[in-house]
């Protein structure tokens, strides 16, 4: 008999174990809810300490993002990251990274229109 109890025990640690560890994908409006607490640390004039903490806390959220928000939040992530970065010296770099900016800068501006239709629309 302990035998057996023991190995339910076992059986169910394990199964209950896999169940927390299992990423499940999130609603549209659980990933709207979760990018809204993250995105409301981002200040107006952000410096890069900010910028890379925001990123940090929405970074999670890419991963279990519904299918109709992960555009959003990548995009997003992109964005932050590529701005985080420490500005270039050489002028060609700079350059590069302008365009670059300004690419991701679209990106993330269709991403903030579309998180608008989806969780407030």
């Amino acid at each position: 008999m302990k035998k057996l109890t023991t190995v339910l025990i076992a059986a169910g640690l394990i199964a209950s174990a896999s169940a927390c560890s299992a990423q499940q994908q999130l609603t549209t409006a659980e990933t709207c809810d979760r990018v809204g607490v993250a995105a409301a640390g981002i200040p107006q004039n952000a410096s890069q300490t900010a910028t890379i903490r925001v990123a940090n806390a929405i970074r999670p959220i890419e991963s279990v993002a519904s299918n109709d928000m992960k555009p959003v939040v990548t995009a997003i992530l992109e964005f932050l990251d590529e701005q985080a970065k420490e500005e270039p010296k050489d002028a060609a770099q700079k350059s590069e990274r302008e365009a670059k900016l300004a690419e991701l800068g679209a990106a993330y501006q269709e991403a903030g229109t579309k998180y608008g239709e989806l969780c407030r629309g």
